[in-house]
């Protein structure tokens, strides 16, 4: 995305965004100067101009008959657009929070879109207030991360199979091993249980779409699946080796699969509720 494109989602024109920047490359100048500069027809660029000096985005002095220009400094205007936003973002939340009214039902929703999925995804991990069953991809777990760390920190107890590589420094942890997430299907798959009360459950791949629902159970089949998982990581980190080959052939390839490092520690000495 480029400079022009970036300015107008602040709310530039494009006539305003060419005439900034081409005040940032050559100032001051005149609004024959600008005009040439930046590709902005004579008669738009005045017009260009007084909008941005009555926003305060340019200065205007005058030197005998001409006007002269120069740009409000970057980072000033940023700062100017940072702090309006804020305050329109603060009085957005408040008057459409005071018209929302949170109803309890069981009706399955889907939203689409990644940014939108994750989006909904923090909110659930930001309301928990006693308890999150999680199943977590790399790419999910790094954005998700500092939001799940703060809902342990607050007492939130943690409950998480991880999917790839990265780890979780908080709450009862296991990795899916490979083969066993890609049987299961696992495999870029975002699952979020809140407080046994909502669950969000995506396929965060190109054409991402969340299913969420508080329906009773569905939201149980959902913290029953990722706690047996979790169940099963432990029974197979105290497995034998004679144990392991009464297997029939395909229980044992996933359960080979599996590596008892790849076991977060302490997991065993911590018991989840609900079994």
């Amino acid at each position: 995305m480029d400079l022009l494109v970036k300015l107008g989602a602040i709310g530039f024109t494009e006539y305003e965004a060419k005439t900034y920047l081409a005040l940032l490359r050559d100032y001051p100048a005149t609004g024959y100067q600008i005009s040439k500069q930046a590709g902005v027809p004579r008669s738009m660029v005045y017009e260009a101009l007084g909008r941005l000096h009555n926003r305060g985005a340019v200065f205007e002095a005058h030197e005998g008959r001409a006007s002269l220009y120069r740009p409000l400094a970057p980072g000033l205007l940023l700062d100017q657009h940072e702090r309006e936003h804020q305050r329109l973002m603060a009085q957005l939340r408040a008057g459409l929070t005071g018209m929302y009214v949170q109803r309890v039902e069981d009706r399955v929703w889907s939203i689409s879109r990644r940014r939108s999925v994750l989006s909904y995804a923090t909110q659930m991990i930001h309301q928990a207030e006693d308890e999150l069953y999680l199943v977590l991809d790399d790419a999910d777990l790094e954005i998700l991360r500092s939001e799940i760390v703060s809902a342990a920190e607050g007492g939130v107890e943690i409950n998480a199979l991880l999917t790839g590589e990265a780890g979780l420094p908080c709450g009862r942890v296991a990795r899916h091993a490979p083969l066993e997430s890609e049987l299961q299907e696992l495999t870029d798959t975002l699952m979020v249980v809140a407080d046994g009360q909502e669950v969000l459950i995506a396929r965060t791949d190109a054409e991402t779409q969340a299913t969420i629902t508080r329906n009773a159970n569905l939201v149980l089949i959902a913290r029953q699946f990722i706690w047996m998982e979790l169940f099963a990581q432990r029974i197979h980190a105290r497995l034998g080796a004679d144990l392991l080959a009464r297997l029939d052939p395909t229980d044992r390839a996933i359960f080979d699969s599996l590596v008892q490092e790849r076991l977060e520690p302490g997991l065993e000495e911590r018991h989840g509720r609900g079994h």
